[in-house]
């Protein structure tokens, strides 16, 4: 033995919050946004959505040192330069607004992103976006 405390003793704790996480789901995701993905994921692997909200809106999203808004662009990054995930990136598109975000700024995220990820991604991210901001009454 060497005298070094286990690895649990040195860590931070994680701070997970499940009420804290459906709160902040609640703050950034209307009420049809939800609908449309946790009851159909719940379904298909039972306790997999309240994982993926105390996990990341309970867990991630409570951190300090990002604003909703920044956690938001980063989301659209993300999600934009993944590719093939257009639900969630619509789903974060119509997120970013409740946030804060125009949607100028909304579209200029796509516009930075082609250096970076290439143009036929950005376009594809665009048009993701486009789409969510019609349905979201922007346009």
């Amino acid at each position: 033995m060497t005298g070094t405390p286990p690895l649990a003793q040195q860590l931070t704790p994680a701070r997970l919050d499940r009420e804290a996480g459906y709160r902040m789901l609640d703050l950034l995701q209307d009420n049809a946004t939800q609908q449309a993905t946790l009851p159909g994921l719940e379904t298909v692997a039972p306790g997999f959505a309240d994982w993926v909200v105390t996990a990341l809106f309970g867990g991630t999203y409570q951190r300090p040192g990002l604003s909703l808004r920044d956690r938001q662009v980063a989301n659209l990054a993300a999600l934009t330069a993944l590719g093939g995930v257009d639900p969630q990136l619509a789903g974060h598109v119509r997120t970013s607004l409740r946030a804060g975000l125009s949607r100028a700024e909304i579209i200029e995220v796509f516009v930075h992103l082609a250096p970076y990820i290439g143009v036929p991604k950005a376009l594809a991210g665009l048009r993701v976006a486009a789409a969510a901001l019609a349905e979201a009454g922007q346009p």
